[in-house]
């Protein structure tokens, strides 16, 4: 019988590391009295964006079996308890996308999410500064993050304004690219893939990015705001260090009414593609009105340590991936 090779991805050296890395952050947070929370796993409502899929699960409430899901963030129920009065709070979790797997994804990873009440964008961008010089100067000593528009990261690298450029534009930078994936009427998918073919790779190699005001289409759970040209942009930025994304912030949206227009909006493209239609969280509704003005973030630890352990796949910082767990 063949012997079946049973030890984990990463080095010993990687579990040392994230331990220090736990240690970091929580030290990090309690020196500014954010309160460390937990929250389920498992929810009756799963994330409606199209572009996830949350792992199902089943299990018994009562004696009824129910449909339920493996949570892609612990978002909504982290707004439960800011609009409860928690105040700041933070939590380190997994989180679970399903057939998520690559050089840069695991469909079980871990994640840090926080949530500052009172905080711009702005102010949130000084606070990650903060982290990342906490928890990678080992590899950089001092880091200064700059900021970058995302419609000017696009312009820079490609002469196309996305927040302006029609689908026939788009198709037209593709081809004139050699990117030749036909994604039909999809505007928002051509966006996408040009981004990730030909602007995310090159984002943060001098120093960290704050990339800011994404199209008003990828507002997601943001705000929305005109930026200095007049035009709509969504009001949240994400970090890149190498080319690698590591974290995604909102300005809270705290209109339920708009949330849940999006939410249907979402579940009708969902529904137009053949994709399950996900159940709303009608809690995490019913909670924003009582939520108070508020910056979050999501940031990904295990692509977070690749960066401090200058590692190029993920499975070289995490124990077991997917296909051996």
């Amino acid at each position: 019988m063949s012997q079946m090779n049973f030890q984990p991805s990463c080095e010993l050296t990687a579990l040392h590391a994230r331990a220090t890395m736990y240690a970091q952050i929580r030290q990090f947070f309690a020196a500014r009295d954010v309160l460390e929370v937990e929250t389920p796993v498992l929810s009756q409502a799963g994330v409606t964006d199209v572009h996830l899929a949350s792992v199902q699960a089943q299990r018994h409430v009562n004696g009824q079996k129910q449909t339920h899901y493996l949570q892609t963030s612990p978002e909504f129920a982290m707004k439960r308890l800011l609009a409860s009065g928690s105040g700041p709070i933070y939590q380190i979790c997994k989180v679970f996308r399903d057939d998520e797997h690559g050089r840069k994804h695991n469909s079980e990873f871990t994640m840090l999410e926080w949530y500052r009440p009172g905080f711009s964008l702005k102010d949130l961008m000084f606070e990650v500064t903060d982290l990342l010089n906490e928890t990678l100067k080992q590899r950089f000593g001092e880091v200064r993050p700059t900021i970058l528009s995302y419609k000017h990261a696009f312009m820079d690298r490609l002469d196309l304004n996305p927040l302006q450029a029609s689908l026939q534009d788009l198709k037209d930078c593709c081809r004139r690219v050699g990117l030749s994936l036909d994604l039909g009427e999809d505007r928002l998918g051509y966006i996408d893939l040009l981004f990730s073919h030909y602007v995310e790779p090159s984002l943060g190699f001098d120093t960290p990015v704050f990339l800011t005001d994404f199209p008003p289409e990828m507002a997601s759970l943001a705000k929305t705001r005109v930026d200095e040209d007049g035009e709509l942009v969504a009001a949240r930025f994400e970090l890149y260090i190498e080319g690698l994304e590591l974290a995604n912030a909102y300005d809270e949206l705290i209109d339920a009414d708009v949330l849940r227009s999006r939410f249907e909006a979402d579940n009708a493209e969902r529904a137009k593609l053949g994709l399950h239609v996900m159940p709303i969280d009608e809690y995490l509704l019913a909670a924003l009105p009582h939520m108070s003005e508020c910056a979050g973030i999501a940031l990904g630890i295990d692509r977070l340590l690749m960066v401090a352990m200058n590692q190029l796949k993920l499975e070289k910082v995490i124990s077991f991936p997917a296909a051996v767990s």
